[in-house]
C-alpha cells in the first residue's frame, strides 16, 4: 500500500490506498481522484470522490482531464488529495504532472523529476506522454523533454535478412529444406564438429 507524498497535501497512489480509511484520516485527505474505469469510489464522510474514467492506453483521452483536475486539486484547499490510479504507475502520475504544470508553474521535465523523486517506479504509456507534452507546449509554449522511441524488436538468431526491395513488397525468399540425413550422417557430422569448434560467448 505505497503512499507517495508529491507536496504537504497532495498525495499518489494505486488503488488500494483509498481503501484504507485510517489511512485517508491519517492525511486528512479530503479530495479522492479515482482515474480508472472500475475501481469503487469509497465513501467518507467529508470525502469527495471525483471519477476520471479513463483506461491505461496510449489512444486514452486522459489530457481531456488534465485542467479539470488540476483547478480540482488547486482548489482544495481545505485538506489533502490523493490522486490514484489501478497501481500508481501511469494515469494518476500524469495527472499529478499536469497539476504541477499548470499550478506550479514547473516544466514538464521538472514535473517528471519531481514526481519520480517521491515515487520511483512510474512508467507513463507512450500516449499520456505525447499529451503531456501538449499540455506543456500550450501552458509554456515550448517543450523541455523530448519522448525517445521505442526500439525495434530484436530480430531472432538466423533469421534471413530481408533486402529492401523484399521489404518493400513484403515478400520473403524461400529457404530450400535440407536434405535428409541418416542416423549413421547425423553422428559424423556432430563428432566432425565438436572436434573443430570452440565456445562463443552470446
Amino acid at each position: 500500500m505505497a503512499v507517495s507524498q508529491i507536496t504537504p497535501t497532495l498525495f499518489l497512489s494505486g488503488a488500494d490506498a483509498p481503501l484504507n480509511a485510517g489511512l485517508v484520516l491519517k492525511k486528512g485527505i479530503t479530495l479522492i481522484v479515482n482515474a480508472t474505469l472500475s475501481h469503487a469510489c469509497p465513501a467518507y464522510p467529508g470525502v469527495e470522490c471525483l471519477r476520471v474514467p479513463v483506461s491505461d492506453l496510449p489512444s486514452a483521452r486522459l489530457g481531456d482531464y488534465f485542467d479539470w483536475v488540476a483547478k480540482r486539486i488547486h482548489g482544495n484547499c481545505g485538506g489533502g488529495t490523493l490522486v490514484h490510479c489501478a497501481a500508481g504507475m501511469s494515469r494518476s502520475p500524469a495527472l499529478v504532472m499536469a497539476y504541477l504544470m499548470r499550478y506550479r508553474g514547473v516544466t514538464l521535465r521538472r514535473a517528471h523529476h519531481w514526481v519520480q523523486e517521491s515515487r520511483p517506479y512510474i512508467r507513463l504509456n507512450a500516449g499520456f506522454w505525447e499529451q503531456l507534452l501538449q499540455y506543456e507546449k500550450r501552458l509554456y509554449g515550448r517543450n523541455t523533454v523530448r519522448v525517445a522511441p521505442e526500439p525495434p524488436p530484436r530480430t531472432p538468431p538466423g533469421t534471413p535478412r530481408l533486402t529492401r526491395s523484399q521489404q518493400q513488397t513484403g515478400l520473403l525468399t524461400l529457404v530450400p529444406r535440407s536434405p535428409l540425413m541418416s542416423r549413421a550422417q547425423v553422428t559424423s557430422s556432430a563428432n566432425r564438429s565438436r572436434r573443430g569448434s570452440k565456445t562463443i560467448k552470446v
